[in-house]
C-alpha cells in the first residue's frame, strides 16, 4: 500500500464478495443485525411508555453488558478451541428462544394470564439472556471473518461486512418502528423472530471451522495470553481505549425514545426513523469507503473521525427541529462507520489466527459492551442533569478524550498502515 496517499484506491471493490464463504458469513451478520436492532427499538420505546423512566431505558442497556462482559472471555477461549459452525447454531437458537419469550409476554392474549408488573422484569431477564449470548457471539464471528477472506483484502472485507452490519441497522430499527406504531408489538416481534430463523438458516451455508488452538495448559493461562497480547499493543490498547470512553460518553442512542416522545414529538415512527439515520449515515460513507480506504494514515484518520462523532452528538442535542436533528444523527453514524472500519482491520491485521476468540474478546470488553454500558451511563446522566444537558456533556467528554489520546499518541499520528503493523510499536 501505498504511503504517499491518504485515501489508497482499491482496484476491486468488490474483492471479497467474490468468495463463497464470505457471502454465507454476511448473509448471516445481515439478517441477525436486522432481527437485533429491530427487537432494540421495539423493546426501548415499550419500555419507555410503560414505566416513563429514562433510568429505565439504560437499565436496558445494563442488563445486556453485565454478562456480556462478565464472561467475555470465556467466551472467547471457547470460541478459539470450539467448531464455529456448531457454535454460532447454538448461540443464534437462544436469542430466538429469548425473543420468542418477549413475543409471548407482550400479546395482548397473554395479559389475562400474566400480571401486568412481570412484564417488564421479564422482558429484562431475556436481555440478560441475550448479553450471555452476545458474550460467544463475538468472537465466533470475528474468527469466521478472518478465514472467509485472505489477509489481504481485509481492509475491503472490514468495509462490505460493516457495511452489512449498518444496512441490517437501517431496516431494522425502521422497520421495528413502523410496524410497533402501525400493527404494534407482535406484528413487530413475529417479523424479528422470522429474521432470526432465516440467520439460523444460513448459518448452515457456513463451512466447518475446526479449532486452531488446542489449550495445553489451564483456561487462566490460556485468557491471560490474550490479555497480554492486547495490552502490549500500543495501537490496540488506544484503539480500544479511545472507543470505550468515547461510546460511553458519547452514546445518545439510548435516549432516542425521549427524544422522539418527549421532545421532538415523532412518536415510535420518528424512533425508528432516528435510529436508521444514523445507521443511513453510516452505511453510506462505508460504501464509499469500500472503494477509497481510510487506511493511508489510518491512526490519524481515526482521531479525525471520533472528533466529528463527539461534535455531531452535541449539535444534535442542541436541535430542536426533527430534520436537522436527523441531519446530526447522518453525520454521527457517518464518522463512527470510519472509525469502526478502521479500529476492526487494524485487530484483524495484527492479531495472530490461534489467540482470534481471546482478543475479541478483549475487544469486547472494552468495545461491544461500551454501547451497553454507555446506554446506562445516558439513562443516569438524564436523570440527574435532564436530557439535553446529558448530551451535550457527553459529546463534550468525547472531545476531551480524543485531545488526551491524540497528546498521548502523537507518534502515531503521520504513520501508514505499513509502519503502524511493525513490531516496534508493539
Amino acid at each position: 500500500m501505498s504511503e504517499e496517499t491518504d485515501s489508497p484506491v482499491i482496484k476491486d471493490s468488490f474483492a471479497a464478495l467474490r468468495y463463497k464463504d464470505f457471502r454465507s458469513y454476511l448473509g448471516m451478520r445481515f439478517f441477525f443485525t436486522f432481527a437485533y436492532q429491530m427487537q432494540a427499538v421495539v423493546i426501548g420505546f415499550y419500555i419507555y411508555q410503560a414505566t416513563h423512566s429514562k433510568l429505565a431505558l439504560g437499565l436496558i442497556g445494563l442488563c445486556e453488558a453485565v454478562p456480556a462482559i462478565g464472561i467475555a472471555l470465556y467466551g472467547g477461549y471457547v470460541a478459539d478451541k470450539s467448531e464455529k459452525r456448531k457454535m454460532l447454531l447454538i448461540i443464534s437458537s437462544l436469542v430466538f428462544i429469548s425473543s420468542l419469550v418477549m413475543f409471548a409476554v407482550t400479546m395482548d392474549k397473554m395479559s389475562p394470564h400474566i400480571h401486568k408488573g412481570w412484564i417488564v422484569p421479564v422482558i429484562y431477564g431475556m436481555i440478560f439472556l441475550n448479553g450471555l449470548a452476545r458474550a460467544f457471539y463475538g468472537p465466533a464471528t470475528f474468527t469466521v471473518y478472518a478465514n472467509s477472506i485472505p489477509k489481504e483484502l481485509y481492509p475491503n472485507g472490514s468495509s462490505w461486512s460493516s457495511s452489512s452490519w449498518q444496512i441490517a441497522a437501517i431496516l431494522g430499527p425502521a422497520t421495528g418502528g413502523l410496524i410497533y406504531g402501525f400493527v404494534g408489538i407482535t406484528a413487530a416481534f413475529a417479523v424479528i423472530l422470522a429474521f432470526l430463523l432465516i440467520s439460523i438458516l444460513l448459518i448452515y451455508l457456513l463451512r466447518s471451522y475446526p479449532p486452531v488452538f488446542a489449550p495445553k495448559e489451564s483456561i487462566w493461562i490460556s485468557l491471560r495470553e490474550g490479555i497480554h497480547f492486547v495490552f502490549n499493543s500500543k495501537i490496540l490498547i488506544w484503539a480500544m481505549s479511545l472507543d470505550l470512553f468515547s461510546v460511553f460518553f458519547g452514546g445518545a442512542v439510548a435516549l432516542l425514545p425521549v427524544f422522539a416522545n418527549d421532545i421532538l414529538k415523532v412518536g415510535s415512527q420518528g424512533l425508528g426513523i432516528m435510529r436508521a439515520t444514523s445507521s443511513l449515515g453510516a452505511v453510506l460513507t462505508m460504501l464509499a469507503m469500500a472503494r477509497y480506504s481510510p487506511m493511508g494514515k489510518p491512526w490519524r484518520n481515526l482521531l479525525i473521525a471520533v472528533t466529528g462523532f463527539g461534535l455531531s452528538i452535541i449539535c444534535f442535542g442542541l436541535s430542536r427541529s426533527f430534520y436537522l436533528s436527523l441531519f446530526f444523527l447522518f453525520t454521527e453514524g457517518a464518522f463512527d462507520s470510519i472509525s469502526v472500519i478502521i479500529r476492526g482491520t487494524i485487530m484483524q491485521l495484527l492479531t495472530p489466527d490461534h489467540m482470534r476468540g481471546r482478543v475479541s474478546a478483549v475487544n469486547f470488553m472494552f468495545i461491544g459492551s461500551s454501547n451497553e454500558i454507555g446506554a446506562f451511563e445516558s439513562g443516569a446522566a438524564a436523570t440527574l442533569l435532564g436530557t439535553i444537558p446529558s448530551v451535550i456533556f457527553g459529546g463534550s467528554m468525547t472531545l476531551l478524550i480524543v485531545t488526551i489520546t491524540y497528546l498521548k499518541t502523537k507518534k502515531l499520528v503521520p504513520l501508514s498502515l505499513d509502519q503502524i503493523q511493525t513490531p516496534d510499536l508493539s
